[in-house]
This record gives C-alpha cells, sequence and structure tokens, in this order.
C-alpha cells in the first residue's frame, strides 16, 4: 500500500498551520514524521486521522481516495487520552467497537494484548492504579487492538522504561514485517533513526525534505571523511592540499575533501603527511545531526 497527502492546508482562523503539505508512506517501512514542536506534526496527522477536516488537499491511498472506514486505523496520540475510572478490558472492548470490531473480537484482542504485554492480572483494574508505564502499554495496547492496516505512533516511548521500550520495539517491527503501513513520529532521535528507512522534515507547516534516510546521510556526507587519529597528528592535517575543512569532534575528526577527491586519494596523502591513521571512514551524519542541519537550512 502507498499512502500519500497531496498538498493539505489547514488553517485555524486567520492562522494558516499547514501550507501544501505533501509526502508519502510505502507498507513495509516505517516513516519518520520529524519537526520542531509546533511545527505541524499533530495537526498534519489529526487530519490524515479525520480529527480536522483539511481546508484542501487530498489523501490517497494506492492512487485512490482514501476511505478510513475501508481499512484498519490505529492511532497512539502524543496526548493520551484513556477513561481513569472505568475498568481496562471494559473500555479496550470498547475502544475495539469504535474501531468497527464486535465486542467478542475485541475481548478476544483484549485478553492477547494483555498476557503479551504481562498485564493480564490488571484486566478488572481501573486505568489509575496502575503506574505509569503500565498505563502506557494500555495506551498502545489501544491503538493495535484492531490490528491495523494503518498505525501512527506519535512519542510512542514516552514514559517507558528500557525494559518497556524493547517491547514496544517488538511491536513496531512487527507491524513493519506485516506489511503495514507505519507513521513514527517521536524527539528521540535514535529511536526513529532504528526503526525507520524514510523521514519527513516539517518546519512551520512546510515539508522542507521527504524521502530516503540513507540518501540524505550521503548527501550530507559526500565528500567528507571521519578520521580517528592521534592528537600529534591532527595540527599536520592543515597543511594536506586535499582537505578544504576539517571539523573537530569527541573521538575524531571530520575532514571534507575537494571535489573529485575519493577515499583512496586522501588515505595516500594523509600516510604520506605521517598521519597515525587508527579509523578512517567515509562519514554519515547521524538523524540528529540532519535534523539540526535541516532546521538551519529551512
Amino acid at each position: 500500500m502507498k499512502l500519500e497527502l497531496k498538498n493539505i492546508n489547514k488553517s485555524f482562523g486567520k492562522t494558516q498551520i499547514l501550507h501544501d503539505v505533501s509526502f508519502e508512506v510505502v507498507s513495509g517501512k516505517a516513516m519518520g514524521f520529524l519537526g520542531r514542536n509546533g511545527a505541524g506534526k499533530t495537526t498534519t496527522i489529526r487530519t490524515l486521522m479525520d480529527v480536522f477536516r483539511p481546508d484542501s488537499g487530498e489523501f490517497l491511498l494506492d492512487g485512490k481516495p482514501f476511505n478510513r472506514n475501508e481499512y484498519k486505523i490505529g492511532y497512539l496520540p502524543e496526548e493520551r487520552g484513556m477513561y481513569q475510572n472505568i475498568k481496562l478490558l471494559d473500555q479496550l472492548i470498547y475502544f475495539g467497537e469504535l474501531k468497527g470490531m464486535t465486542a467478542k473480537d475485541a475481548k478476544e484482542s483484549a485478553v492477547k494484548w494483555l498476557e503479551r504485554l504481562e498485564l493480564s492480572e490488571y484486566a478488572n483494574k481501573k486505568l489509575e492504579t496502575l503506574s505509569k508505564g503500565n498505563q502506557q502499554k494500555i495506551q498502545i495496547l489501544q491503538a493495535v487492538i484492531n490490528d491495523p492496516d494503518i498505525v501512527v505512533f506519535d512519542e510512542p516511548f514516552s514514559g517507558l522504561d528500557p525494559v518497556n521500550s524493547m517491547v514496544l520495539k517488538d511491536i513496531i517491527n512487527e507491524f513493519i514485517s506485516k506489511n503495514r503501513v507505519v507513521i513514527f513520529s517521536s524527539h528521540q532521535m535514535s529511536y526513529v533513526e532504528e526503526f525507520c528507512d524514510d523521514i519527513t522534515f516539517i518546519k512551520k507547516g512546510k515539508i522542507v525534505l521527504t524521502g530516503s534516510l540513507d540518501e540524505e546521510k550521503a548527501r550530507l556526507g559526500k565528500d567528507k571523511y571521519l578520521l580517528i587519529t592521534d592528537e600529534n597528528s591532527t595540527t599536520t592535517l592543515d597543511n594536506i592540499d586535499e582537505i578544504i575543512s576539517i571539523t573537530q569532534l569527541k573521538s575524531g575528526v571530520i575532514l571534507e575533501v575537494r571535489e573529485g577527491i575519493n577515499s583512496n586519494d586522501l588515505l595516500k596523502a594523509l600516510l604520506d603527511s605521517n598521519i597515525n591513521v587508527i579509523k578512517f571512514e567515509p562519514y554519515r551524519p547521524s538523524l540528529e545531526e540532519i535534523f539540526i542541519n535541516l532546521d538551519r537550512e529551512a
């Protein structure tokens, strides 16, 4: 499946929040949806979920108008919203029914997920009696209770300890492997980098990048190499003609070379200059570095 957002615009009063937002998400891959607070991520997601109606634009699935009633959708919002004073099993069945499940199917799914998440003992407890981490797991459960075709995780790791984070990782990977459409939004870049093949970056309601994470890493890493050497060698780097800039890191340096200089040329120049090469490889920025760079460029 391919889910497309095409030229989505949304205003509240006289303030336009989304400006021709367009990107696509392909099943079997997770798409990381990134941006600062207030950039328009949540508004975009809410228009996709039909919480807000866009002023213009369209949603397509495999090239046809997206009819939400024909597909199972799961949504974990950043702002959690379940009932604190109702028994877990009862409200999970209720949420399942809201998603189009029968009460019987919703109960079977809820029981299965409660067991998988090691929460069976709380089935007849009220949500307010659970720890913050277990409440978060219940929120995740309600998002996937209907085995969705399309699932949106908005800050899913918030409030989870390392053990429960591993459980959630398994769930996300399962939906990716089942060829579902997965949208993943988080400020924790390490998680986005772990799951997502594609990224979309939004700033001030406008999409400034959408595409392959690997391709963006290659673009920003073009003509750059990571070198780890000893302190005595770093001063000599300034005298190597092939190098046009040097960026100091905590454990090494990034060398940017003149266009046309390849890795063999640079390595030869380093060795000819008696640089003690401990580690040498093409430089690929982290997602956090990409995020910061895009924010500056945009």
